[in-house]
């Protein structure tokens, strides 16, 4: 598979990924707003660890979503640069069914082990 053909699954992860993180930001407000409305003291009511909870989860799922975006941002300044595909460690080609397994890695599979 080439490196170019890895663009428009890229692009479309890239959207869909957008799309996903503005509705845990649309979710993230809603807690929030819940939140400010009730007199809720987190340490003592039965439900704020629920509100709390539900906070801090889909905090990191944006951060989670944040982070896919800036993979897929680099991978596709990889392959406008020409070195996508390429081990970001050893300079060696990445195997193309790891890349098809996740198209936003940077190293190789031997690299990925060898920072376990």
């Amino acid at each position: 598979m080439g490196a170019e053909a890895v663009r428009p699954s890229l692009v479309a992860d890239r959207q869909a990924t957008t799309a996903r993180r503005d509705e845990l930001a649309h979710q993230l407000r809603d807690i929030l707003d819940a939140a400010s409305d009730v007199a809720t003291d987190d340490e003592h009511d039965p439900e704020g660890a629920t509100i709390a909870y539900e906070r801090a989860r889909t905090a990191a799922l944006i951060k989670q979503a944040d982070d896919h975006l800036a993979d897929i941002e680099h991978a596709l300044a990889r392959l406008a640069a020409g070195t996508y595909g390429t081990c970001e460690r050893c300079g060696r080609q990445i195997a193309d069914e790891r890349l098809a397994a996740r198209p936003v890695v940077r190293t190789c599979i031997e690299c990925a082990q060898s920072t376990l």
